[in-house]
């Protein structure tokens, strides 16, 4: 098939993948013109043999997890080799979650640009210059330099900075495009959205109450002190010792909209109750997710917008 999303994740997000594989077939009126495919980082060995290994990133060396929340984000390069390098792929992280149509992006005219994203926000963007690639709208014929174990591998010789790689550094300014901040919207949900990204990884709405498992960066440019105490604390107290518990989501729009998806999802069978009460076990999913499901109204029907009056 010529069109395909892709959805990254590892386990620790499976969950919130397959209700954003839900999301984007409730809302497209074309699903027999695209495929949906999960990347899982589990798939691929090349992960797994790094394990523990130091790799630079943002002019650092960090230790490579494969259990940390993000791990999956070298897969957001994988969908040109995964498509023979033929065709057009949106790509995705596992926390993005559409209220609209997916092929009016899949189909839209990129002006020859071979990639279409937006930028970053907060200083990544405006002082960095870090492309957002958590969402990309990718031709893939024109990204056959794409080459995600060989550009992976490279991190761990020093040849290639993780930064540089996931803010598009590498690649020509020229191919690269703007894509409106309504298909990458950063925890900011209003009628205009098209994609939602709970980015703020302490909020997303399915891991309430659960142990922080991300690291905090070593590196902040506008205060670097606050990098000398995240590395000290690392070092005192483990990867992710004292920082303490995932909180509930602030808005009650975005928390009801992925409730509703995935309650959808148990009724229709797409995800089951056992799924559910393992991911539970395994700290991947909030432990009163039943109750918080059974408090959830339902979504107003495909044809509207979640947020329509």
């Amino acid at each position: 098939m010529d069109h395909a999303v892709f959805i990254q994740t590892n386990p620790k997000q499976l969950t919130g993948a397959l209700v954003a594989e839900h999301a984007l077939r409730r809302y497209s009126r074309h699903n027999d013109s695209f495929e949906v495919r999960l990347i899982n980082t589990e798939d691929f060995p090349f992960f797994r043999e790094r394990e523990g290994q130091k790799y630079l990133r943002d002019g650092d060396h960090w230790e490579w997890l494969n259990d940390d929340l993000q791990s999956f984000t070298p897969t957001r390069f994988m969908p040109p080799e995964l498509m023979g390098y033929q065709g057009r792929a949106v790509v995705m992280d596992p926390d993005i979650f559409a209220a609209a149509d997916i092929w009016s992006l899949l189909t839209r005219d990129m002006d020859g640009k071979a990639i279409l994203c937006r930028m970053r926000s907060g200083p990544k963007g405006m002082i960095d210059r870090c492309w957002a690639s958590s969402v990309m709208l990718l031709d893939c014929e024109r990204l056959t330099h794409w080459s995600v174990e060989a550009q992976f591998n490279a991190m761990f010789t020093d040849e290639l900075d993780y930064h540089d790689w996931i803010c598009l550094k590498l690649e020509d300014p020229e191919s690269i495009g703007t894509l409106e901040a309504a298909w990458n919207d950063f925890d900011r949900f209003t009628p205009e959205t098209r994609m939602l990204h709970t980015t703020r990884r302490r909020t997303q709405p399915w891991k309430t109450g659960l142990p922080v498992d991300w690291r905090l960066s070593e590196r902040f440019r506008l205060f670097p002190p606050i990098g000398w105490l995240v590395r000290a604390q690392r070092k005192a107290f483990g990867h992710y010792g004292l920082l303490g518990h995932y909180w509930r989501h602030p808005d009650r729009k975005q928390e009801n909209f992925f409730f509703g998806l995935l309650k959808e999802c148990l009724e229709q069978g797409k995800i089951t109750e056992a799924f559910l009460r393992e991911e539970m076990a395994a700290n991947h999913v909030r432990h009163d997710v039943f109750e918080v499901l059974e408090a959830t109204p339902p979504l107003a029907p495909p044809d509207r917008h979640p947020l329509a009056a």
